[in-house]
């Protein structure tokens, strides 16, 4: 494998980095999901579209995802501390603090929080999709703000590149 081609021709290189404080309040707050917090570390539209980045924290309440697959993205965790259940297709694997996991395209997964304490994550996706509208309505309907019929939800998952099994 090589490099890819360049995507920057300048000759000086340029301050263009992005920096985000630790203490930034969540982007998003599952309040009904008992406190789930979604940072947006680096969207795909900050990143050129090469990858988006997100700092999720889940409350001690069971929350989560069920199994799911995306046609477009890649997913990868990697979970800070506490307990995630973690799906990879096969099986629900309880990772802790180091645990890492890559599904593909195409690949069933899921995550998530039954431990009954907090639980911290990275959530990486490639390329860099617009997710926020995924996760945004998503907060909206937890919230009771947005309630779709069936074939509203169905839209909403297929515009977001969801497939639930």
């Amino acid at each position: 494998m090589s490099y890819p081609e360049p995507r920057y021709h300048g000759d000086t290189g340029e301050a263009s980095g992005t920096f985000r404080p630790a203490d930034t309040p969540p982007d998003i707050t599952y309040a009904s999901a008992g406190g789930v917090r979604a940072h947006y570390l680096a969207t795909g539209a900050m990143t050129g579209h090469q990858f988006g980045l997100y700092h999720w924290d889940m409350g001690a309440a069971p929350s989560g995802p069920g199994p799911h697959f995306h046609r477009t993205i890649t997913e990868s965790f990697f979970v800070l501390s506490g307990t995630v259940r973690l799906y990879n297709g096969n099986q629900w694997v309880d990772a802790e603090p180091g645990d890492f996991l890559f599904i593909p395209e195409g690949g069933i997964h899921g995550f998530r929080n039954e431990s009954g304490a907090p639980a911290s994550m990275l959530l990486l996706f490639t390329p860099g999709a617009p997710r926020e509208g995924y996760f945004e309505g998503l907060a909206e309907m937890a919230a009771g703000r947005w309630q779709p019929d069936e074939d509203e939800f169905a839209d909403f998952c297929l515009r977001h590149d969801t497939y639930w099994l």
